[in-house]
């Protein structure tokens, strides 16, 4: 089923969603691939030390410290592992196609239990980030590999917001436009990957 959805991606949106549905993601998405989600998480744990060596801040507290220290609002924002070509002439951006998704699975249970809400990539996420979209009402949604030039077509506007010196490997905040998606594991833990394998071998 073909589902259109504006950012931020909440919980009522994400229960709304099912694995293999089609969406297209109008609103504002940002990029980050490994380099990045390493700064990320360098950076949590520099809070963790600094403000909570001790212990003594509650959770709800040292949560809110953590997203302080993100660059940019982590609750209920959409990650896509990209990293663009030069821009042309005239175009916000160059070819958008989607990194191997499992590059980023050692960072992305912390930030999805610190509210972020969907990825954008391609191919299998490891158990424990399965547990972690089922535990937050997350979403994790496949673009298609291959068709960046095409994607890049519904990108409307893209800017950097930080990690300038990591190249291709910046975090980017994008405006797309219908973006196409599929979703590939759903808030329920539903995996397209698994079953549509089954429904191939009978």
């Amino acid at each position: 089923m073909d589902k259109y959805i504006n950012t931020p991606i909440n919980a009522e949106i994400t229960q709304g969603l099912h694995a293999g549905d089609y969406v297209y993601i109008s609103g504002t998405i940002y990029v980050a691939r490994d380099a990045a989600h390493k700064r990320m998480a360098e950076a949590l744990d520099r809070v963790e030390k600094d403000f909570n060596g001790d212990g003594k801040l509650g959770q709800e507290e040292l949560s809110h410290k953590l997203r302080e220290a993100l660059p940019f609002p982590i609750v209920d924002s959409a990650i896509y592992y990209m990293g663009p070509s030069p821009a042309r002439e005239g175009k916000p951006i160059g070819s958008a196609g989607p990194t191997t998704a499992s590059r980023m699975d050692k960072y992305a249970s912390r930030l999805l239990d610190l509210g972020q809400k969907a990825m954008i990539g391609k191919g299998k996420r490891a158990p424990e980030v399965i547990d972690g979209i089922v535990r937050n009402q997350a979403v994790y949604f496949a673009a298609v590999g291959g068709a960046g030039a095409l994607l890049s077509k519904c990108i409307k506007k893209s800017e950097l917001v930080c990690y300038g010196d990591l190249g291709a490997e910046a975090i980017l905040k994008l405006e797309v436009q219908d973006f196409p998606v599929i979703v590939v594991i759903d808030r329920d833990g539903n995996n397209l990957y698994e079953f549509a394998a089954r429904e191939y071998a009978k």
